[in-house]
């Protein structure tokens, strides 16, 4: 990016959307991968940013100890696997990310918040290190916390991606409003580097990870193409069904008093520039394309 845009840029790592949105409203950040529900909560505190393009969709999965059983073992149904936790503990990333709004949910819609704690983590990693101690029974979050804690204790991935909020905006591109208005070009040429990568992954995952591991030294090439094969739905399209899934989130956000009003569609996304540059059908399907 910084050869094709020839500007210096600066890069920081977050370890939840939460965190990011703080960043945002403190004109410490530019341009973020964020998911949805924390943009928006910080969206209806007049944090100035929009989501100008989609990137991933159906990223949250969830793991227990070897001991419980998985979805496919419980004809599908969603409330016995989490019933299976009843008076115990998971971990789920910070307050307000969309592991956590996802998760309390489904609790929800199942009659099981008073039966299952919540634990909030800054870092999803230190939920896999919180069920190695035994402080945990399972946990909530991407596709990495599923690889890793399969790595450091006996645990498995027992609901996919795909039956946690079918759609669900796992994290789109934001831009903060000052660049957005000042400077639209460089909206564009970011969003013509997202796409690119966009279509590594999707096509070509084995070259993908093998330019990510180079990039994490902690993390090998086996272990992001782990990651990639759990949830694969990687495009920068702002789709029906991914629109559609964020004011889904945005009604259970306020539901749950996360947020004091519903936003406009305008409000969250702007779609002048995803248009220009990925005029073409979403990809979001697995068929690489």
């Amino acid at each position: 990016m910084q050869k094709n845009l020839d500007i210096e840029i600066k890069w920081r790592l977050f370890g939840t959307g939460p965190s990011m949105v703080k960043a945002f409203k403190k004109k410490e950040l530019d341009v973020g991968y964020m998911g949805l529900p924390p943009a928006i909560i910080g969206i209806n505190k007049r944090v100035p940013i929009k989501c100008v393009a989609g990137g991933h969709v159906e990223g949250t999965i969830m793991i227990g100890k070897s001991i419980y059983k998985k979805m496919k073992n419980l004809n599908n149904e969603i409330n016995a696997v989490l019933s299976q936790f009843k008076g115990k503990t998971i971990g789920v990333p910070s307050k307000g990310s969309i592991h956590d709004i996802i998760i309390r949910h489904y609790l929800e819609e199942n009659s099981l918040q008073d039966e299952i704690a919540l634990n909030n983590y800054s870092q999803p990693e230190y939920i896999a290190l919180d069920m190695q101690k035994n402080i945990l029974d399972g946990g909530v979050g991407t596709p990495s916390l599923a690889i890793f804690a399969s790595t450091i204790l006996d645990s498995h991935l027992i609901i996919p991606p795909e039956n946690l909020w079918p759609n669900n905006p796992s994290y789109g591109i934001f831009f903060h409003e000052n660049i957005i208005n000042e400077n639209p070009e460089l909206v564009l040429h970011f969003l013509s580097q997202h796409k690119k990568a966009s279509y590594l992954i999707r096509n070509l995952p084995s070259k993908a990870a093998k330019i990510i591991s180079n990039i994490f030294k902690i993390i090998d090439k086996k272990f992001v193409q782990s990651v990639l094969e759990i949830s694969p739905k990687y495009c920068i399209a702002l789709s029906k069904e991914y629109v559609n899934s964020a004011i889904d989130f945005m009604k259970v956000l306020y539901q749950f008093g996360y947020i004091e009003r519903h936003l406009k569609i305008s409000d969250i996304f702007n779609f002048e520039f995803v248009k220009k540059i990925h005029p073409e059908e979403p990809h979001y399907s697995t068929k690489k394309v």
